[in-house]
């Protein structure tokens, strides 16, 4: 059984579907206000600092644990379908996650579809890869990716860019919950429809169909995991909860990976919702993950 605040994740999930639902009009601006409270339900980690910047004309934030070192960098891509969700709605996530490494994480704040549609994003998380690279002088194995949902296929897919455009790869990727785009293929949207309080096929179709545009393949290995070559790889950790309809994007991503060879690492926790990483410093099982995530990757940063 979940604890008392994941719980709560679920009926926060569900009164947005209710709102979506019972105005079927409703704009895109109105559906972005509904999730920038996102981030609300998260604990504000305390002892990080954050600072806005840009990343060649590209908007991004800073997340700085007190005490972090500097030479290593969590590169972070927030989810949202592509379409809704910020660096604002992720921060203080992102915060958690920065502080359990000990590390600096540069959050990404890439140009949403329908506005930028595919290529855009990964185009913008690769731009912020090679500024880190050039301009703060960082070296690939000090650099790891994390993000969740859409922001976690980003992870995967920029290293997949990163690697067409001969740059160095990072030294390992942290996906929460990736999301296989427009497939719908998954049998957990079937088996977990009535468990998953957020996502279902009409949420995958409308936002996958803003993010792809009219011209866009969905099955493009830059813009749907599931196609992506991982040859080359650096390490995977996938985690994800096991009430997701998404689940089954997860393990499919995981299997064709470890079928290329790449070291990959996949943790589901029981009865979770999608992103439930989003209730750290609330929740138990959320706390639980970021731990695990944490200790998974320091020392492929080379902390101790």
């Amino acid at each position: 059984m979940p604890s008392k605040e994941s719980a709560e994740l679920a009926d926060l999930y569900r009164s947005w579907v209710a709102a979506m639902t019972a105005k079927p009009d409703m704009g895109l601006d109105e559906i972005r206000r509904l999730f920038s409270h996102w981030g609300d339900v998260t604990a504000d980690p305390r002892g990080v600092d954050y600072l806005e910047i840009e990343v060649e004309g590209i908007p991004a934030m800073w997340a700085v644990p007190h005490g972090a070192v500097r030479d290593r960098v969590l590169l972070c891509s927030h989810g949202g379908g592509y379409v809704v969700g910020s660096m604002y709605t992720h921060r203080k996530l992102f915060g958690h996650i920065a502080k359990a490494v000990g590390c600096r994480a540069l959050i990404v704040d890439y140009r949403r579809a329908p506005e930028n549609p595919h290529p855009g994003p990964v185009n913008d998380m690769v731009t912020a890869y090679r500024w880190l690279l050039e301009r703060e002088g960082l070296k690939p194995q000090h650099i790891a990716l994390t993000g969740d949902s859409a922001g976690g296929a980003l992870t995967l897919t920029t290293i997949a860019a990163a690697r067409d455009k001969g740059l160095p790869l990072p030294v390992a990727t942290i996906p929460m919950s990736p999301w296989a785009g427009m497939d719908t293929s998954g049998q957990t949207y079937d088996t977990n429809k009535d468990r998953d309080a957020l996502v279902s096929r009409d949420t995958t179709t409308g936002l996958g169909s803003l993010f792809i545009g009219e011209k866009g393949n969905p099955k493009d290995p830059l813009a749907n995991p599931l196609y992506t070559e991982y040859s080359k790889f650096p390490p995977i950790y996938i985690t994800v909860g096991d009430a997701e309809t998404l689940l089954d994007d997860s393990r499919r991503i995981a299997e064709r990976a470890k079928k290329a060879g790449v070291d990959v690492r996949i943790d589901v926790f029981p009865d979770m919702q999608h992103v439930f990483q989003f209730l750290a410093g609330t929740a138990p099982e959320a706390d639980d993950a970021i731990k695990r995530m944490a200790e998974w990757v320091r020392p492929k940063l080379g902390l101790s």
